[in-house]
């Protein structure tokens, strides 16, 4: 009959509730959560926490040598390290826009990596490209 509590602040919502969780046999409960958004967060964060990761990926472009990026749903949190080192092999190698798909399933999870910025214009890749 052991029994373990967890503190945390919400982050779903712009109220920052200070959060209890508390595990014993299994059962999950969840106190000073001011709406049922931070009790699923709460629960979630001691039974399988996940993190959207914002990073930047190295690019041959010489107008652009680094893009933002960001991943399009939430990873384990346990997986961020692997999802890093995936992320620092990748080069891209032709400009793209925002919300464009970079890695369609990083890690196998199904969760896409995607621009948040545009490396420049197309037209400036071909001016380029020509020199």
């Amino acid at each position: 009959m052991s029994e373990e509590s967890a503190f945390f602040t919400c982050i779903v919502c712009p109220n920052g509730c200070d959060l209890t969780v508390t595990q014993r046999e299994g059962a999950v409960t969840v106190t000073g959560a001011g709406c049922p958004r931070g009790v699923a967060f709460g629960e979630r964060e001691v039974t399988a926490p996940t993190r959207s990761l914002t990073t930047t990926v190295a690019t041959t472009l010489p107008f652009c040598p680094v893009l933002p990026v960001k991943t399009a749903g939430e990873l384990p949190k346990g997986a961020l390290l692997r999802a890093m080192t995936e992320i620092n092999s990748f080069k891209l190698t032709h400009p793209a826009r925002r919300g464009d798909v970079l890695i369609d399933d990083l890690l196998g999870t199904g969760v896409a990596l995607v621009a948040t910025a545009d490396t420049g214009s197309y037209e400036q890749a071909s001016e380029e490209e020509t020199r």
